[in-house]
């Protein structure tokens, strides 16, 4: 048992130097954002001190729309970054969704890196599974261990075909998953989530899980960090095989078909969202809220200190773009009409 742990606490640890030492991110795709521009105001009618950025999301108040993006857990160094990622959270008045708990649930000695209620008592605390689990004999049972063993309040399955077929070892039958969500969702009375890692949602995806009963969606979309080339690099120290680790849907692509096949579903916009300008075009085109992992990854290894000062200059940015857009809150950055370029 010992040695299974281990195995996967390495993988976790390997995920982390890969997207700390190689370039894991797009470089012929990008989020889409850059085609579009906020319509700028000359004369705001707003006071910069006064934007609001508070908004609900899973029941629980944001005071910025802002996840800390999944990024690991089930290693000592895990446990660090989840620590000071989560005090960064509790300071600011954000969300945090961590890593996968599958090394957790079937070793639970790796629970201490993933228990950092104590640390951010107010967040909304998002927990993950991947949703191929769910073909390894996973059901109600294990999702709500997941959540309660952490306090969380919901928890996310990410979806990830194009990466597990590159991971050794990975996860590859991705079969009847729609219908096991349908099964799964309503017995778990927690907020469920389907979340991609980075190659995006289609509309025709949300689609099929429209009455599986999920409180949210991630798109997830291409344009930041590949998963595909994380595991690449895990594997080969290069990339191999170019086209598949290029291979997804542009972050703004997938918020706006999803948010035009489902107008009233919460939707998380994640993929490459680096500044609070990208953010506010997010939320413009729909998103409820915007995660954030890998720009957070080095801060997170220094200190919570350093995870906060990232993340309030990110929020700066949002209030100024919204101050400069004439939006007061969200609600009228939302009715806004993004300009294409």
């Amino acid at each position: 048992m010992l040695q299974a742990v281990t195995i996967l606490a390495e993988r976790k640890l390997k995920h982390v130097e890969a997207c700390l030492r190689y370039p894991v991110e797009y470089e012929t795709r990008t989020t889409g954002f850059e085609r579009y521009d906020l319509p700028y105001c000359a004369l705001p009618e707003t006071a910069l001190a006064d934007i609001d950025t508070r908004t609900q999301l899973l029941g629980k108040t944001l005071l910025a729309p802002v996840l800390i993006g999944a990024m690991t857990g089930g290693a000592e160094l895990s446990g660090t970054i989840n620590r000071h990622l989560a005090l960064a959270a509790q300071q600011l008045g954000l969300g945090l969704m961590l890593g996968s708990q599958r090394v957790m649930l079937a070793h639970p000695e790796a629970t201490s890196s993933f228990a950092v209620r104590s640390y951010a008592p107010d967040i909304l605390l998002i927990g993950n599974l991947g949703v191929a689990q769910l073909n390894q004999g996973y059901g109600a049972a294990e999702v709500i261990r997941a959540i309660e063993a952490i306090g969380a309040d919901a928890l996310a399955f990410h979806t990830n075909p194009l990466q597990e077929a590159l991971q050794r070892g990975g996860d590859e039958d991705f079969s009847g998953l729609v219908a096991k969500l349908r099964e799964v969702v309503p017995q778990v009375p927690y907020p469920l989530i389907l979340k991609e890692v980075g190659h995006g949602l289609s509309a025709a995806v949300a689609r099929s899980v429209a009455d599986a009963g999920l409180a949210a969606l991630d798109v997830a979309g291409a344009g930041g960090t590949s998963w595909a080339k994380v595991e690449e690099f895990v594997n080969y120290g290069q990339v191999r095989h170019h086209e598949l680790a290029e291979w997804g849907i542009p972050t703004a692509t997938a918020l706006r078909e999803v948010r035009s096949a489902f107008p009233t579903m919460p939707l998380i916009a994640s993929g490459g969202i680096r500044s609070g300008v990208d953010a506010a075009k997010a939320l413009a085109l729909g998103a409820q809220a915007v995660a954030i992992a890998k720009p957070l990854l080095a801060p997170a290894l220094e200190s919570s200190e350093a995870v906060a000062a990232w993340l309030k200059h990110f929020i700066w940015e949002l209030k100024v773009a919204m101050h400069c857009a004439g939006a007061p809150d969200l609600a009228s950055l939302r009715a806004l009409t993004l300009v294409l370029r």
